[in-house]
């Protein structure tokens, strides 16, 4: 066996179209799939039952089922009811209902972590409920899970790949055309995992970043994000 990589990288233009596709995909479901996770674990911690069991049944079932499966529902769900998508609205719709199941759990974690007393004493100054969140709790807990939120959206991004299996052009899917047009598929798919490390490592460095401007007593501190 001779390997080739030529007629890979030839195609760069292909797999650069497919890694922005990637990246649009992980960005926006990371943002949307924040929000609901946030809302999502405020939900668990309500004092209403039937918001804690919504939430909770819909967390339940993200998490106990495939990813492809969760796409698959999405994608034959919505055309059964005459919505006839593109796969790449489809694909986020999916990814993002499914990291905000997962955010859910950290962010409740992260409120669970805050002190007693702090929000005793938030309640002291007659704030509200939304108040005491909002000041209180949110950046606080969202600090304490930074680092699991983050290693969760890259796993997302990873986790896009199956968006290949409803036509969605990310950087999977143009790696499977480009191997049955080349004929090599052991180059492609080596070339398409170092590409994947590279957006890892890209996007846990923007994470990174990000975390330095949001939470800068760590950063003072020395505490890695």
């Amino acid at each position: 066996m001779k390997l080739d990589f030529g007629a890979v990288i030839e195609r760069w233009p292909m797999f650069v179209d497919g890694a922005i596709m990637t990246m649009e995909l992980a960005v926006v479901a990371t943002t949307f799939g924040f929000l609901i996770g946030t809302a999502g674990a405020i939900a668990k911690r309500s004092a209403s039952e039937s918001a804690r069991r919504i939430a909770t049944i819909y967390v339940e079932a993200i998490r106990n089922t495939p990813i492809l499966v969760q796409i698959f529902l999405v994608y034959f769900g919505l055309a059964s009811l005459g919505l006839k998508l593109p796969a790449f609205t489809v694909a986020l719709a999916a990814l993002t209902i499914n990291v905000g199941a997962y955010a859910t759990e950290i962010m409740r974690a992260g409120f669970d972590s805050i002190p007693k007393g702090q929000i005793e004493a938030a309640e002291c100054l007659a704030l509200s409920r939304r108040q005491v969140y909002w000041h209180i709790m949110l950046r606080p807990a969202m600090e304490k899970v930074y680092p699991a939120l983050t290693s969760q959206f890259v796993l997302l991004m990873l986790a896009s790949s199956v968006c290949s299996q409803i036509s969605a052009e990310e950087l999977t899917a143009v790696s499977n055309f480009v191997q049955s047009d080349t004929y090599r598929p052991f180059e492609t798919y080596a070339f398409v995992g170092a590409v994947y490390v590279l957006l890892s490592l890209a996007m846990r460095a923007c994470l990174w970043g990000i975390g330095l401007v949001l939470f800068p007593r760590r950063r003072r501190l020395g505490v890695p994000l």
